[in-house]
């Protein structure tokens, strides 16, 4: 069966998150994205682990499931460096005694727990309980594996079994590195709300054999991804080199002479796209043949919002998207199989906006600094703009 999947989310518990990011929130609003299994995020937490005993019923190998809508036991940890890994674990038993046995001061207090414990100890450790791991949003200049190694194995010593590529980069941007041909690659959403704009903003559809824990592993390891989901990467906020304050982008090599700092005083952030060019074996990716297609998307609330130059949560735009939602069954439904033809039945303008994303005519202004990228919408404009980078000249 496929299987629209996101590993990646967090609870109430996790810092910066909403209050709202409840079982009961999230399994509704994932079902009006399109997903069908979602990772519960946190799970070393233990009031988030009774919550979800309270709010679930478990379905056998590791499944937990509310209102049509399973759930497997996830969690993120900041490990030494700062360097975040994604952690997919086999049941609730086993995650109660991972969390007892993870040396760290915070993890009944943030749900996302730190510990000084580098990415070969925390390997070893969750394997002791067969969990899946894997570097969280890999290339990210704060908290990604490769911020730090130039090499996936100097981080974890052995294989992991996957990659996440994180929201600033994509398939064809990581199959520029030669080592990566033999991982699985991974796009989740890393959702802090409940709202339909943030969960399923990156997914994986997977081919799984049943809902199961054994399953998803067997398809994690066995490479049955057949599709990943996900944002242009010039929409990510860390895509590009820019300044974290001002948010400018700014050349490289400019901001390296510059010790990095922008003439505003603020601080610049290598971006996801020169950092992979770094450590990049090819100009061009070398895709393994098992590697399959990467889809770009937006959410749909934040296509039309950008459309309509208005709030994601203002009723012009959750109008809009209710009715499409009303006519398609799902928002996965509208951005990648509804015919453009119905679309335009609904909104017009929408309509042209998603075909195109669908024929990639779309128009972006980079993300970078912790900014997302704009987009122009401009039907009309078929030739893309080059980015606005700062020089020596002009910086």
């Amino acid at each position: 069966m496929l299987v629209n999947a996101d590993f990646h989310i967090h609870s109430c518990f996790s810092m910066a998150s909403s209050k709202d990011m409840l079982i009961k929130n999230i399994a509704p609003k994932s079902k009006l994205k399109g997903l069908g299994l979602l990772g519960t995020g946190d799970g070393l937490h233990p009031k988030w682990l009774d919550i979800i005993e309270q709010s679930t019923t478990p379905s056998g190998d590791g499944i937990y499931s509310t209102d049509n809508m399973d759930f497997v036991i996830t969690t993120e940890i900041e490990g030494k460096n700062k360097i975040h890994h994604l952690i997919i674990i086999p049941d609730i038993d086993a995650a109660r005694e991972l969390s007892d046995r993870l040396p760290s001061r915070n993890k009944s207090v943030d749900g996302r727990p730190k510990t000084n414990l580098n990415g070969a100890e925390i390997f070893e450790l969750v394997r002791e309980y067969d969990c899946l791991i894997g570097p969280a949003h890999a290339f990210t200049p704060w908290t990604g594996m490769y911020k730090s190694f130039d090499s996936i194995y100097d981080c974890y010593e052995k294989k992991v079994d996957f990659v996440e590529l994180g929201l600033s980069a994509d398939t064809y941007m990581a199959d520029t590195v030669d080592e990566l041909k033999d991982f699985t690659f991974l796009s989740n959403s890393d959702a802090h709300s409940p709202w339909p704009h943030r969960l399923g903003r990156e997914y994986n559809q997977i081919e799984l054999k049943d809902i199961s824990f054994s399953s998803i592993r067997y398809a994690i390891k066995h490479s049955n991804i057949k599709a990943n989901y996900g944002l242009v990467p010039n929409l990510g906020k860390y895509h590009m080199t820019a300044c974290t304050k001002c948010f400018k982008l700014i050349n490289p090599d400019v901001a390296k002479d510059n010790k990095m700092k922008c003439d505003c005083g603020g601080r610049i952030k290598k971006g996801v796209d020169y950092r992979i060019s770094e450590i990049s074996d090819y100009d061009e990716p070398h895709s393994p043949d098992y590697r399959p297609p990467y889809i770009h998307l937006m959410p749909l609330a934040e296509l039309i919002s950008t459309v309509y130059d208005k709030g994601v949560t203002t009723k012009t735009v959750q109008n809009i998207w209710q009715r499409l939602i009303d006519n398609f069954g799902n928002e996965i439904n509208v951005l990648i199989s509804a015919d453009i033809s119905d679309i335009e039945k609904v909104d017009l303008n929408v309509s042209k906006a998603i075909a195109a994303f669908r024929d990639n005519t779309i128009d972006i202004t980079p993300g970078g600094g912790g900014k997302y990228g704009d987009i122009n919408f401009d039907l009309e404009i078929k030739e893309k703009k080059s980015p606005k980078i700062i020089t020596l000249d002009n910086f």
